[in-house]
């Protein structure tokens, strides 16, 4: 199938859009274009900041995926002839619900610090006026957030969804449009972050000797475990469905006289892998040796978003039930998969 021209601005868009670390993580957010009755979006489990390298958009029956969603069906129908084996991203339904020409969703990090809080859906009021925005409650991706998308654009005309626990979606007419609209709400929404005190690279090197654990790439993962409050949130619960997808739920702290062998040690006669990553607090973060690209990004963006959050702000946390609907669905084992091979 002969992709349309405004493709190629979908993807210098994507690629400027996915590699800025404030908008998206790994494999997280997507985009998307309609040419007549195709729907060309990212394809599930690859990266916005390849779009310029990869082909990672596949085209999808826009009418076929519409009438699906509302018989119930979350499958989406690939276009003829789309000559992949790449499935369309698992929030396709967000893109082929949306009636704008270009659909973007990121999960940017000021609009999820905003959007933990019990107090959001006030906030975003006083900060959103002007705009045609809706703000939702969580809901799982896929079926059930389709269906809340799909009734309240039928209430209004909307350009902007704020998801609950989640992040951002924006459409407009052209890619340029959409971008810029992400640039205002960024503006918007702007926190500033708290300054964490310095990880002790030296003291993390001696607790992972021997292990098959390492420090993180990035300085800023470790800011969770240097920042008391910052800590305090990571080990409460989970605050966006990434995160669970990637490091699983919450975050272990390795208290500062436990020896990290006896918790692998623990996990493993438990029948459980071994956490992907750890907190040591005040000292700072640990990841795997084997942990994936997606994970590194998570590291590092829960402490984004974590030092974003105030002293005062209450945090609705993503429930049990919630994380156990990531881990089970087949969708994101396909996703994390993609991402360890990339």
């Amino acid at each position: 199938m002969r992709p349309p021209q405004t493709l190629n601005e979908l993807r210098r868009m994507s690629a400027r859009v996915g590699s800025n670390i404030l908008l998206v993580q790994g494999a997280g957010g997507n985009s998307s274009v309609k040419d007549g009755d195709v729907l060309w979006v990212k394809a599930s489990g690859t990266w916005l900041a390849d779009a310029e390298e990869k082909d990672i958009f596949v085209p999808v029956a826009l009418s076929a995926a519409r009438t699906a969603l509302t018989q119930g069906d979350e499958r989406v129908p690939l276009a003829p002839n789309a000559g992949t084996t790449l499935r369309a991203s698992i929030e396709t339904s967000l893109h082929a619900l949306m009636p704008h020409r270009i659909v973007l969703h990121v999960h940017s990090v000021n609009t999820i610090a905003w959007a933990v809080r019990t107090d959001a859906r006030t906030e975003f009021a006083r900060r959103m006026d002007g705009l045609a925005w809706r703000y939702l409650t969580y809901h799982h991706p896929g079926l059930p957030l389709a269906r809340a998308v799909s009734a309240a654009i039928a209430e209004d005309a909307v350009d902007v969804l704020i998801l609950g626990n989640h992040g951002l979606v924006v459409g407009a007419y052209t890619c340029d449009a959409a971008e810029a609209l992400v640039a205002e709400i960024e503006q918007r929404l702007a926190l500033e972050p708290r300054h964490a005190p310095a990880a002790d690279h030296g003291a993390l090197r001696k607790i992972c000797a021997g292990t098959n654990y390492r420090l993180p790439l990035d300085p800023r993962a470790h800011d969770t475990a240097t920042d008391r409050y910052s800590r305090a949130i990571a080990t409460s619960g989970s605050l966006y469905p990434d995160h669970v997808v990637f490091l699983g739920p919450g975050l272990p702290v390795l208290e500062h006289r436990e020896k990290l062998s006896t918790m692998i040690a623990q996990s493993t006669a438990s029948g459980l892998p071994p956490p992907v990553a750890l907190l040591v607090p005040d000292i700072g973060s640990l990841i795997r040796e084997d942990a994936s690209d997606g994970a590194e990004a998570m590291l590092s963006c829960l402490a984004l978003v974590a030092s974003r959050l105030p002293l005062t702000a209450r945090v609705n946390f993503l429930t049990a039930e919630n994380e156990h609907a990531l881990l089970n669905w087949d969708a994101e084992r396909y996703r994390q998969q993609l991402t360890a091979d990339r």
